[in-house]
């Protein structure tokens, strides 16, 4: 488990995207699941990239703006649950 690795004055990092979830739709992704449980605890912090930070082609910028529109309010959703 991740959790009994990390030792005294360690610091992680995790990255992934709620919205590129390929799972069925009945399982939740653990990624939401752990962004919801984690998100008051003191020392762990959660940040979210948007469009700004996209520093790619502009058709790739376009494509991930479309992206976070068309999920965002399914992955509130998860979150809420």
């Amino acid at each position: 488990m991740f959790l009994t690795r990390i030792g005294a004055n360690a610091k992680a990092i995790i990255t992934g995207d709620i919205t590129q979830v390929d799972l069925p739709r009945n399982q939740r992704s653990g990624l939401v699941t752990a962004v919801r449980i984690l998100q008051n605890i003191e020392g762990i912090a959660h940040i979210e990239l948007d469009e700004e930070d996209v520093v790619r082609h502009r058709l790739v910028k376009q494509i991930f703006v479309l992206t976070i529109q068309n999920t965002k309010e399914k992955t509130r959703e998860e979150i809420v649950k």
